[in-house]
């Protein structure tokens, strides 16, 4: 006979037996989830690749609103795109999603340049030469008036830089720079002329996802100081008035319009700053790329003739656009003014003239009518003393608003914004 121990032994074997199935089962399920999981995940990453794409690659405006649909008409693979119109450029965002499970992300839109349209410096030609004089620089093609471009004798320094004057191909220039975007000029029309309701800086932190509708705050006509406050994200700021910004505001891809916007010295933000009559920048300044500095007048030069000015203070840096533009010719040319060691990165446009100061340095292409160069007696246009346009100095993997006259058709991701 069995000893009754032998029972005792029996069911706890068939116990230990039990519970390594049992383990084995659920280990199996748990994988079977994950790998569920994983395989989702990756189809969902897939189909935002796909989404990311269609975005770029369209040119209509069917995806100014958001729209919804499978991929493959198959009520599976399902995403939701948009294009929303921000400042001078776009922000894609695509979301991909199956049944709970919803990946998405935010990313900005430019383009790629136009070789064939880029050029270091575009001069229109007002029927006189252009000249050079100390240690200026011209790097890249120029397209410059007829009559060329000659050496100067200024401020008591003759001309000491590349005897070729331009490192590059030399083009004749037209009467008239190429003309910006008159789509994209119609969408910063329609955004400014809409009334906006009133809105207050709550707090001294105030973001917004991009995955939300704007947040549109309208100061109104109260001038505004921006200090010791953080604005991030999907926000939009409109004011009457004047806007000053202090080097304590941290701001972070959001936008400004306002009648006039100064900036303090020792400010650092990535922004884009839109006024109809000034916009003033403080020393050691520093916009990272993507930022803008534009002026925009559609009023009528009969109700408006104050001059349009955009003036950067010594040894500011600045990465991506600056512009100005007005619907009707104002008898006032718009100034761009850049001081003393300023460094751009990237485009400067401007329907008037140019001012610089000693060392001011242009890293990419410079777009005018005309040049400015002041002396303590003497105002000289169409003059470069002691600048650098250096083409060859901007990163190949520059990307350019459709806006601009340079843009190709080509669009590209410019900036990852949010992600999950």
């Amino acid at each position: 006979m069995l000893k009754a121990s032998a029972l005792y032994m029996v069911i706890i074997i068939a116990l230990v037996i039990g519970i390594l199935c049992s383990s084995l089962v659920l280990s199996a399920y748990y994988y079977r989830l994950q790998y569920q999981k994983s395989f989702r995940y990756d189809r969902l990453q897939t189909n935002l690749g796909s989404g990311e794409n269609i975005l770029l690659a369209g040119a209509d405006s069917s995806y100014n609103v958001q729209r919804t649909f499978s991929l493959f008409g198959d009520d599976a693979d399902s995403v939701s795109l948009q294009r929303v119109f921000w400042g001078v450029y776009d922000i894609g965002v695509v979301r991909a999603f199956d049944q709970k499970d919803t990946l998405y992300k935010v990313f900005s839109i430019a383009h790629s340049i136009d070789s064939g349209k880029w050029a270091a410096l575009y001069l229109t030609d007002n029927d006189r030469p252009m000249a050079v004089s100390g240690k200026t620089m011209i790097r890249g093609d120029a397209f410059i008036p007829k009559s060329g471009v000659n050496q100067a004798y200024l401020n008591n320094q003759a001309y000491s830089g590349d005897k070729r004057l331009i490192i590059g191909t030399i083009h004749n220039s037209q009467r008239d720079l190429p003309q910006l975007d008159t789509a994209r000029l119609g969408l910063f029309r329609n955004l400014m002329s809409q009334e906006h309701g009133d809105g207050n800086l709550h707090g001294d932190s105030i973001t917004n996802s991009f995955l939300m509708p704007p947040l549109i705050i309208n100061l109104g006509k109260e001038p505004t100081l921006l200090a010791h406050i953080s604005i991030a994200g999907n926000i939009i700021i409109f004011s009457d008035t004047s806007i000053t910004i202090d080097s304590t505001a941290m701001l972070n891809h959001m936008m400004i319009f306002a009648r006039s916007i100064s900036v303090k010295s020792g400010f650092h933000g990535n922004c884009q700053l839109f006024a109809r009559d000034t916009i003033g920048i403080g020393q050691n300044c520093r916009f990272d790329y993507p930022s803008c500095l534009g002026i925009l007048r559609f009023k009528s030069t009969a109700i408006m003739k104050s001059q349009e000015r955009i003036s950067l203070g010594t040894a500011c840096s600045f990465s991506g656009i600056i512009f100005t533009y007005e619907f009707d010719k104002n008898p006032v040319l718009p100034l761009i003014d850049l001081g003393n060691k300023v460094q751009v990165t990237g485009q400067v446009y401007s329907q008037g003239m140019v001012a610089f100061k000693d060392n001011a340095v242009v890293a990419g292409s410079l777009f005018t009518t005309g040049f400015l160069y002041r002396t303590s007696f003497t105002l000289f246009q169409n003059d470069l003393m002691n600048t650098t346009l250096d083409e060859s100095a901007l990163s190949p993997y520059y990307l350019t608003s459709g806006m601009l006259p340079v843009a190709g058709p080509k669009k590209k991701i410019l900036q990852w914004l949010e992600a999950n």
